[in-house]
């Protein structure tokens, strides 16, 4: 008489489906934990949240974090006509509504177009109407949803599945999320399904690791499900930095002499023009020398934090509209035949902003 244990073994070695004859006896057999995955245990729940449809990843197109819609989309973009095919032509939709600073950026798109829910349903969208109807069922931007974003599954993953009512054993591969997702939401109490292991997982940063059990699994979603900044909010502008890092500002600030300011923004007042033939000259020794005229001036900058939570002090005397704690927006070099620019953006909450830019640096 097989033994569940055995029954899973079988079907994962094999990968066939067959049949077999079981008594009452051995369906109360209790299957390992680490080799069967149970409906609504702690892990299921998991798996489920980490193959859920991540909302927010076109946050920039509608403000709407419970949905995504399909590509691709046909919009205007002040003015301008854009087709999105792919997520990375986001990049080119936030360059259009980053070129001005001081215009309302609005985006027009055609419709119909159709979302797909969290849980990859469907809806045929008709007007931009319908489309605020599903908005206002998502989550408010400051409230964190149940999809966990921060670790992936590397696909494709083969699992074993045998069901003590009609006592059939069968093996499936999942490609994607939603084939995973729309798996482990059907299951049932009596459903008892075993993995192929190992299994490989993909962090936000791009490192991959495998596990080699249900319980390293569920350790590692333990772990790193908070480990990253989801990125639900609405500001599109907030997290051009997931790469930049304190040794990489200094090495740009400091690689050149003579910044200037393009923009500085203080309290919903342009500024930028009181400092028209100011250059700075930053050092790696934590200095800065501003010189205009024949005048000069000299203080202090510092820099804390990591990626999008990076920080730089100024304290320069008499720069009383520069001194302060900027968090680090953006770092832009270009370096071409066309183009040899070097932008450095920083803000302070939504309103104030400082740009400095090298033309002839890099």
């Amino acid at each position: 008489m097989k033994t569940i244990k055995s029954i899973l073994f079988l079907a994962i070695t094999l990968l066939l489906t067959t049949t077999s004859c079981r008594t009452e006896d051995d369906l109360s057999i209790d299957a390992p934990s680490e080799t069967v995955l149970l409906v609504n245990t702690n892990l299921a729940v998991q798996m489920r949240n980490v193959a859920k449809n991540d909302g927010s990843v076109d946050n920039i197109v509608y403000n709407a974090n419970c949905f995504t819609i399909q590509l691709p989309i046909m919009a205007t973009i002040n003015g301008v006509s854009i087709t999105i095919t792919d997520i990375t032509d986001y990049d080119d939709l936030e360059d259009i509504l980053d070129e001005f600073d001081d215009d309302d950026d609005y985006i027009d798109i055609d419709f119909p177009v159709t979302i797909i829910l969290s849980d990859y349903t469907e809806i045929q969208i008709n007007s931009l109407n319908e489309l605020e109807d599903y908005a206002d069922d998502c989550n408010d931007e400051d409230k964190d949803d149940d999809d966990i974003e921060c670790i992936d599954f590397v696909y494709p993953i083969a699992a074993s599945v045998f069901n003590t009512n009609n006592e059939v054993i069968s093996t499936i591969t999942f490609n994607n999320d939603s084939d995973l997702y729309e798996f482990i939401d059907d299951l049932d109490e009596d459903d008892l399904v075993g993995f192929d292991f190992p299994i490989s997982l993909t962090l936000a940063d791009g490192n991959e690791f495998v596990v080699n059990n249900f319980d390293d699994l569920e350790d590692a979603i333990d772990e790193y499900e908070d480990d990253c900044d989801e990125d639900d909010d609405y500001d599109y502008n907030d997290d051009d930095c997931n790469d930049c890092s304190p040794n990489q500002l200094e090495s740009v600030l400091t690689a050149c002499d003579g910044w200037h300011i393009d923009e500085l923004e203080r309290n919903d007042n342009d500024l930028e023009d009181n400092f028209s033939g100011y250059l700075f000259n930053f050092s790696d020794d934590g200095n800065v020398t501003v010189t205009w005229g024949n005048e000069e001036a000299s203080g202090t900058w510092s820099i804390e934090g990591t990626g999008n939570n990076i920080t730089v002090t100024f304290n320069i005397p008499g720069f009383d509209d520069i001194n302060d704690t900027w968090n680090l927006q953006e770092i832009e070099v270009e370096s071409d035949d066309d183009d040899n620019e070097a932008e450095v953006s920083f803000e302070i909450g939504d309103d104030d902003e400082l740009e400095f830019v090298n033309d002839n640096c890099f």
